[in-house]
């Protein structure tokens, strides 16, 4: 069934709800995208054409770069053992797509490890489907947390000389980076944007991420930047699909109850065993699929406010235009269903005899135009945004990744499910063993209940669900499930080296900081 949307109706993206396009992501595309937002106050500049020359970057020439920098000085060594140096920058200096099929792979970006690395990139490589706008918005709740991150990320450059300063210590990869860039003119046009007038719509979840990057950012001066920055990566990725996840959860009942202020009640259960046969694995399956059985409802909510925008004729520039949307869906005005009436009546009367069939039966339960124009909405785009919401929850997810949140395994009968991977148990831990004192940070060690309770009234991830609500007449199977789930994470954080219980001596199995926080 062809059914002809015009371009407003088939726009699912609005950034007042997510700014992100439903996409396979990568969050290092992501992070590069972010620096160069960083960098221009929110906008994205477009690269400038230069006629007649080929801007597309390659291995070759980046071996044309390090030839220069060596007759000038800046280097030494490059000449005499090129084939290690180019395997040095192909493994610590560039991301790639294809990497390993050598007739395939090319380059997509420097690795964003220091926030000039977003001046050398082949942009049709470096995607990013404006989630980096979304971790812009986000950082944009506390500015404070943004400038001291965007200062950070651009330690060892003078963004005044547009040099090196060697003032700042910086590792060899950043510092090559740094020189690789150096010489190269940014050649962009700025373009306009309209980020710095929107709000996140989690504005609690924005200011937890804020807080996060905060917390990471106590460290730089213990932590090696390389370190630093893959925790910061891994942070973004686990907050983005927290914040998408509570998207898919939450929106509906924000248009059900006429306003974005709902209560936060969202939660999952983790599966710590690694065993997809586990008793707990069967409980976090469960969540796993009300996630993405949730999914169409969300898709349905979007439709929705992109429509009653529309009727209002108001803009996705301002964070005010959603709210008078939702309430507009909640009490809606005598010349609402009017409106709809003419737009369903210019689709419909475009269907096929045999098409309008299907759509009467689709559409035979719903009592007025508006209902009926968004189910015809979703019958022409709603498949397809099913299908890639699924796919971008799993990218930002990092699905089957140490940095992950989600599993599946390869048989059919091991379905989705949430947790967590020791990278990203890590970076938590770092995170949750700070506490404030005196308006500064310094490190404690955690029993392991208090380790769970953090992460469960921070993050709503429950590790161990034998005091939760929803688990108040649990069965037999179920208490040894969470049993299992809490001794697994203990080793877990065993593995990474958080964790020891050598002593039988209750006050010694602690969790205890990698890194002492001094004056």
């Amino acid at each position: 069934m062809a059914i002809k949307l015009n371009k407003e109706e088939s726009i699912f993206r609005n950034e007042l709800i997510f700014t992100a396009d439903a996409k396979a992501v990568n969050i290092d595309n992501t992070l590069v995208n972010l620096f160069m937002l960083l960098k221009h106050n929110g906008i994205r500049p477009r690269q400038r054409a230069r006629a007649g020359e080929n801007v597309f970057i390659n291995m070759d020439i980046l071996k044309n770069v390090f030839n220069k920098l060596e007759d000038e000085g800046s280097v030494i060594g490059y000449k005499e053992n090129p084939t290690a140096v180019v395997n040095w920058v192909r493994c610590n200096l560039v991301n790639m797509v294809n990497r390993g099929r050598m007739d395939q792979e090319k380059i997509s970006s420097l690795r964003p490890i220091h926030l000039e690395s977003y001046r050398v990139r082949n942009a049709a490589n470096t995607r990013d489907y404006f989630t980096a706008d979304q971790v812009y918005l986000m950082l944009g709740v506390n500015p404070a947390v943004k400038e001291e991150l965007k200062d950070f990320l651009g330690e060892g450059w003078d963004k005044t000389t547009g040099k090196i300063n060697l003032n700042n210590q910086l590792d060899v990869d950043s510092l090559s980076i740094l020189h690789i860039i150096k010489n190269v003119k940014p050649g962009l046009l700025e373009s306009s944007s309209s980020l710095n007038q929107i709000e996140p719509l989690l504005n609690d979840q924005a200011k937890l991420y804020c807080d996060d990057v905060r917390r990471l950012l106590v460290y730089k001066r213990l932590i090696p930047r390389n370190v630093l920055i893959d925790y910061l990566k891994t942070i973004t990725s686990f907050h983005l699909s927290l914040y998408i996840q509570k998207l898919v959860f939450h929106l509906p009942k924000m248009i059900q109850n006429g306003s974005t202020k709902i209560n936060d009640d969202w939660s999952i259960v983790l599966d710590a065993t690694d065993n997809y046969d586990s008793k707990i694995s069967k409980i976090s399956t469960k969540d796993a699929e009300s996630l993405i059985n949730s999914l169409y409802d969300y898709v349905k909510a979007t439709f929705q406010i992109n429509a009653a925008l529309r009727f209002l004729s108001l803009e996705k520039n301002n964070s005010d235009n959603l709210e008078k949307a939702i309430a507009v869906l909640k009490d809606k005005p005598k010349e609402f269903d009017t409106y709809f009436k003419v737009l369903w009546d210019s689709i419909y009367f475009s269907l096929e005899p045999e098409d309008k069939i299907l759509i009467d039966d689709m559409v035979k339960y719903e009592d007025n135009f508006f209902d009926k124009y968004i189910e015809l909405i979703i019958r022409a785009r709603g498949a397809y945004q099913y299908k890639f919401h699924v796919q971008l929850i799993d990218n930002l997810s990092q699905k089957n990744n140490e940095r992950g949140l989600l599993a599946q395994g390869r048989s059919t009968k091991h379905f989705r499910r949430f947790v967590l991977g020791t990278r990203l148990l890590e970076s938590l831990v770092q995170i949750l063993v700070l506490n404030v004192k005196d308006d500064k940070f310094e490190t404690n060690s955690l029993s392991i209940e208090e380790l769970v309770l953090k992460l469960r009234e921070r993050y709503g991830l429950i590790i161990n669900g034998q005091n939760e609500t929803r688990f108040e007449n649990m069965d037999l199977n179920t208490n040894i499930a969470f049993r299992e789930n809490l001794e697994s994470f203990k080793l877990k954080l065993r593995q990474i080296g958080f964790y020891n219980d050598l002593s039988d001596a209750y006050i010694l199995q602690r969790i205890r900081p990698r890194y002492e926080l001094k004056d």
